[in-house]
């Protein structure tokens, strides 16, 4: 397993929740990255994560790791749950805090 490989594999499984994403959460540079860390911040949901703007090993690792061509990527103990789009949809739809919920994550509920 190659470095990358191996950072990026101890960062999904020793965090219970963990986003790749362009930028940090106090300063995403993607409006994708941006939106997710949005709703995870709404959720109030405790998570890590990681600037793959930082090193391009990382950024094109994390899509070989995933199998799945886009950032961000959201993953959740350890299982990647998905990108932007996957993760809005789920937040509407109640489904991102039934998983947080399930998985024993801490989540704010939908009200």
């Amino acid at each position: 397993m190659s470095d990358i490989n191996a950072f990026i594999d101890e960062q999904v499984k020793n965090n219970d929740v963990f986003l790749f994403m362009k930028g940090t959460p106090d300063f995403p540079q993607c409006g994708f990255s941006g939106q997710v860390a949005q709703i995870l911040n709404y959720l109030e949901v405790e998570y890590a994560s990681a600037n793959v703007l930082e090193s391009n090993e990382l950024r094109e690792g994390i899509k070989q790791y995933s199998n799945w061509p886009t950032i961000p990527q959201l993953y959740v103990k350890g299982e990647f749950v998905g990108g932007c789009d996957i993760i809005r949809e789920m937040a509407q739809e109640g489904e991102l805090q039934q998983l947080f919920a399930d998985k024993g994550i801490k989540a704010k509920q939908a009200s």
